[in-house]
């Protein structure tokens, strides 16, 4: 029986288009694509395939652990 897992992904703008994706709970895990939606099928796969190879070497599958919030400043 599978588990579902959510992390939460950081998507930003690439300078040559497209955008770039990364995972700031599981270390090295990045992707990117030409849309948002080709970047969030790419970091989904890029996601489990972290996943499946920490599983492989028996390293532990960290929790999505971060806080994303708005900050408004005075400029």
């Amino acid at each position: 029986m599978s588990k579902i897992l959510s992390y939460k992904v950081i998507f930003e703008p690439a300078e040559e288009g497209g955008f770039t994706a990364y995972v700031p709970s599981l270390p090295g895990c990045i992707s990117e694509g030409d849309t948002y939606e080709e970047a969030m099928k790419n970091i989904k796969e890029a996601i489990s395939g972290w996943i499946e190879v920490s599983k492989k070497f028996g390293d532990e599958i960290p929790p999505s652990d971060v806080i994303i919030d708005t900050v408004a400043v005075s400029v």
